[in-house]
């Protein structure tokens, strides 16, 4: 356990940081699952969702760039399969 007031404070926000971006990528899983699973006219509409979903969590920093792209791409092309 850190003794340095500011590092204490650092802790904190660290993992008030790690449950956040544990929740966002817990949904990210559960919604590439579905969109992948999806068959018919809510396929799109649930890999849409799921494509606009990872890119949300690029911009915050929850999800690298290049694997929110690599994940993207792959969805994105899974849709035009339907």
């Amino acid at each position: 356990m850190a003794n340095i007031k500011s590092q204490i404070k650092r802790n904190r926000q660290n993992e008030a940081a790690r449950q956040r971006n544990k929740a966002v990528r817990s949904e990210l899983k559960t919604r590439i699952k579905r969109a992948e699973e999806a068959t018919g006219d809510d396929a799109a509409d649930l890999i849409r969702l799921a494509i606009r979903r990872i890119d949300q969590a690029a911009s915050k920093g929850v999800l690298h760039r290049n694997t929110a792209a690599r994940q993207t791409s792959r969805l994105a092309k899974r849709l035009t399969e339907i």
